[in-house]
């Protein structure tokens, strides 16, 4: 992995840790503040919490463009209350 793609990835993650503070400060899905009070409630630490969220969030966005299709809130919500277990980790 070159540094390039490492800085496209740190910058990544950093948007889609903004886009959950923003769902999080706007309570839009009211799911985003009730799971991240839940994870830091039950020992996790701020910026972990953002980053498992942020992993829910990325796994959506990935489905969405593979399958060509609109963002799934059901699926958003369902994934984020499941956490700390990450999608795909069945």
């Amino acid at each position: 992995m070159s540094e390039n793609d490492d800085s496209e990835e740190s910058f990544a993650e950093e948007k889609l840790v903004q886009a959950i503070e923003n769902q999080i400060e706007s309570d839009s899905p009211p799911a985003a503040r009730a799971v991240f009070n839940k994870l830091t409630l039950v020992g996790y630490e701020r910026e972990d919490a953002l980053r498992m969220m942020a992993i829910v969030l990325a796994y959506e966005i990935e489905a969405m463009l593979r399958d060509d299709r609109a963002f799934d809130g059901d699926w958003y919500e369902q994934a984020l209350r499941a956490l700390p277990e990450l999608p795909g980790e069945e």
